[in-house]
């Protein structure tokens, strides 16, 4: 590869030992055994509780910042995003909305995957980031991977135990590294 790629993998839950957030150590790996490509996370985990404050909204907690330049700075997100009651994760959309507009997301390349116990593996809340990632004029890559029965189809790390499936991870990720290669040259 002949561009370098920065790339942000977020983990779209703050819930503590997430299997999404396993997934998100997994696809991290990944994208670093790929030359010219420097990866990183964010955790939802590690948002300011001060960003569910109504006051939020008219000034940010300095420690979102931090959260707001890793977007920014970024080449490509990747979105690993659980299902919860048929939808995205609140904190997710949370994040989203307290990012800066117009820019976090205009004409960002941004990938998905679903991770969720029941058989749709998490088509709902996929499909509903695509909408509001689409609506902010994101470059949406459109091979997307959802892990439905994520319990019976991941091991312990969040590596997939099934080797179709491990080669959809690695198609996306290979991908999507091109996807947005090809974009930002």
């Amino acid at each position: 590869m002949s561009v370098a790629l920065n790339l942000t993998v977020v983990a779209g839950t703050n819930r503590i030992g997430s299997r999404t957030l396993r997934v998100a150590h997994r696809l991290l790996e990944r994208y670093a055994s790929i030359e010219g490509v420097s990866a990183s996370l964010l955790d939802l985990q590690d948002l300011p509780l001060e960003l569910a404050a109504p006051s939020a909204y008219d000034e940010k907690p300095p420690a979102f910042k931090v959260f707001a330049d890793a977007v920014l700075a970024s080449d490509g997100l990747h979105v690993v995003s659980p299902e919860y009651n048929g939808g995205m994760p609140g904190i997710l959309k949370l994040f989203i909305d307290h990012l800066p507009f117009p820019e976090s997301f205009e004409q960002r390349p941004v990938a998905f995957t679903g991770v969720a116990a029941g058989r749709f593996g998490a088509l709902r809340p996929v499909e509903q980031l695509q909408g509001v990632f689409g609506y902010r004029n994101a470059h949406i890559y459109p091979e997307r991977v959802f892990i439905a029965g994520a319990a019976r189809l991941l091991n312990d790390q969040g590596e997939p135990v099934d080797d179709w499936l491990r080669a959809r991870f690695d198609s996306q990720v290979t991908g999507f590294v091109d996807f947005v290669g090809r974009l930002k040259a």
